[in-house]
């Protein structure tokens, strides 16, 4: 574990390291409440970059098939410098965060995502009617 300097972690946060394990915090990094590190393998987070509350990190995933040794699966990730990432984000092993990018909040992110972007995910709320006893009721956004 190495960890820089002024580094602020608020309360109730969760830093798990495996034995095996690499975790690496730059400089200047504000960690905020409930936010959870879970670190079997690499997981780097550059200087300058602030995390908000109930952020979940984590290089590995759970193996769901069976007959193998190794009930975790491996991989890396990778912070930038000067990220922010909003709240209620999680971050899945083999992701890559450039320098100088935001998370939007409630993103789930996996894979590449290039410097200086932000990045968000999309999504569409799709509200149905149904038929309650009496009357049939309609929602609107």
């Amino acid at each position: 574990m190495d960890i820089g300097k002024f580094v602020f972690i608020r309360k109730n946060a969760s830093i798990r390291i495996d034995f095996t394990g690499v975790l690496k915090i730059g400089n200047n990094v504000f960690i905020n409440d409930n936010c959870t590190i879970n670190c079997v393998n690499k997981i780097t987070i550059g200087k300058n970059t602030k995390i908000a509350p109930n952020v979940c990190i984590n290089d590995h995933d759970h193996n769901y098939k069976k007959n193998t040794s190794d009930h975790l699966v491996r991989g890396e990730v990778t912070i930038g410098q000067n990220v922010w990432i909003g709240s209620n984000v999680v971050i899945l092993r083999n992701t890559h965060i450039g320098d100088n990018v935001v998370i939007a909040a409630g993103s789930v992110v996996k894979g590449i995502v290039p410097p200086n972007t932000i990045f968000l995910n999309k999504r569409e709320i799709e509200l149905k009617p149904y038929k309650n006893k009496e009357k049939v009721v309609k929602f609107t956004v």
